[in-house]
């Protein structure tokens, strides 16, 4: 059974840090590629980023680049995204998810297990 779950959400100050994880397990780790998305109160879920089953290749979103970064670690079937310079407009849940495939398009639609999220909340 795939399962995904996430954690490393918390409240920070503007111009803070996070590192958000996401630990997969019942599948390996080049079986698939993995996105970061984000979804705020009232708003769609949104792209941030992926990496491929390889991890090879990483695409971000136009809204993040330069600020995120993901990283893989096989061993641990594990991602990390680090979330650096926060804004308030990246409040949102985060989630991590499994596709086929790493696309810089990004959507949702193409990701089908899902984890449970984790609030990150950037607040003064």
């Amino acid at each position: 059974q795939v399962q995904l779950v996430e954690s490393g959400g918390d409240l920070v100050q503007p111009g803070g840090s996070l590192r958000l994880s996401c630990v997969g397990s019942g599948f390996a780790s080049d079986d698939y590629a993995i996105g970061w998305f984000r979804q705020a109160p009232g708003k769609e879920r949104e792209g941030v980023s992926c990496v491929s089953r390889s991890g090879q290749t990483i695409f971000y979103a136009d809204s993040v680049q330069g600020r995120f970064t993901l990283s893989k670690d096989n061993a641990k079937n594990t991602v990390y995204l680090q979330v650096a310079r926060l804004k308030p407009e990246d409040t949102a849940v985060y989630y991590c998810a499994t596709s086929s495939t790493c696309w810089r398009s990004l959507v949702p639609q193409n990701y089908n297990h899902w984890g449970q999220g984790t609030q990150v909340t950037v607040s003064s």
